[in-house]
């Protein structure tokens, strides 16, 4: 009896199926109408309120930050707006003791996770004490290094595995992050140890000027948890609850011992790449723009909790006018803070002897200071 034929593999096929598996966490519409129960989130109605205060708290930072860097009085400075639903919702989701592993751009979550807005302004203008975390915070300074904090974050996550903690280490890239080395070193290394890490992928559609789609054929970016072994989720960015939704599940499931997890938020930066002579005028259409405002995450959450009676115009103007004071205070304690000196910065980058080229100038500086 002869043997039936087996059909050729069509690798293809496969991958079409794997690309079709990847669809987008959606909680609220535009019109902040929940559309899917399965993903709302556990959260009381002062939680909400607290999480959109935040979101607004942070659109008051990036607009007067751009400023302050126009100014001159701020120095590096990456915009955040329109990507506050995917930094603030998901890391709402940690605990005190996680570990924050940031990026450039990911300022605000070091902010609520309990760094001083002053250290951050300072952290902007390159003075070393902008470095220096209070006692107890548990992150990282924001990594310049494209992709570099995804390898650091498998080894921290990894650290608090051996410890026994019932903790995480979470870190953030762009879409141009994924297409680092780093990225896929730190997710296949946390994926082999399970180590209870979770990797973000902020993706705004653009590596400064360069198109997601130029990057990689890939449908989503999510898809390249496959090859590490691990949970890749796309998932709305910006869509507060959804980003808490899916963070939330994957801390939970990191804490249980079942590894890490992938999750790309689909997001946009309203402002440039960064202050630094970026114009995305010259990259990116006004129709697009306009499109990607329409999901403005403060919009969308801003009608969600006020059909549930728990936002109004006078408590926004309340934040805004309570964010403006702060700014205005941290600032003020920025300036005062003593001028970082040559002399510093030799002190600080060498814990033993220095070469003595350096040395001699060294000297030379100490001396000139003193004066």
């Amino acid at each position: 009896m002869a043997s039936k034929k087996q059909a050729p593999f069509d690798a293809v096929s496969v991958l079409n199926e794997i690309e079709s598996k990847f669809e987008v966490v959606q909680v609220l519409d535009l019109d902040g109408n929940v559309v899917n129960d399965a993903y709302m989130p556990d959260l009381t109605d002062e939680q909400l309120v607290e999480l959109m205060e935040r979101m607004v708290w942070t659109r008051v930072l990036d607009q007067r930050s751009i400023s302050l860097n126009r100014q001159g009085r701020l120095g590096f400075y990456a915009p955040t707006a329109g990507q506050e639903a995917s930094q603030l919702a998901s890391q709402y989701a940690l605990e005190k003791e996680d570990w924050i592993l940031p990026g450039y751009r990911d300022v605000p979550q070091l902010i609520w996770h309990g760094l001083p807005l002053t250290k951050a302004f300072l952290w902007s203008r390159g003075h070393f004490t902008g470095s220096q975390f209070p006692e107890g915070m548990n992150a990282l300074a924001p990594q310049i290094i494209i992709g570099a904090q995804y390898v650091q974050t498998a080894g921290v996550a990894l650290g608090l595995k051996k410890k026994g903690k019932q903790n995480v280490a979470i870190t953030y890239t762009g879409d141009g992050g994924s297409s680092q080395g780093d990225f896929y070193e730190g997710i296949n290394f946390a994926s082999a140890f399970k180590a209870p890490a979770i990797f973000v992928i902020q993706n705004n559609n653009y590596a400064i000027s360069t198109p997601r789609e130029k990057q990689t054929a890939a449908k989503t970016l999510a898809q390249k948890a496959v090859a590490a072994g691990i949970p890749g989720t796309v998932v709305d960015g910006m869509d507060a609850l959804a980003v808490y939704f899916v963070t939330k599940q994957a801390r939970e499931r990191a804490i249980a011992g079942d590894g890490p997890s992938l999750i790309e938020t689909m997001t946009y930066r309203y402002g440039p790449h960064t202050m630094a002579g970026d114009d995305p005028t010259r990259y990116r259409t006004s129709d697009e723009d306009s499109e990607w405002v329409k999901k403005d995450p403060l919009v969308r959450f801003r009608k969600f909790l006020e059909n549930k009676g728990l936002w109004t115009e006078e408590k926004e103007n309340e934040v805004m006018e309570r964010a403006k004071e702060e700014i205005k205070t941290a600032l003020k304690e920025a300036d005062g803070t003593p001028k970082q000196t040559v002399s510093q910065l030799a002190e600080i980058m060498y814990s033993g002897d220095m070469p003595q080229n350096l040395k001699e100038q060294y000297e030379i500086y100490k001396e000139k200071e003193s004066k």
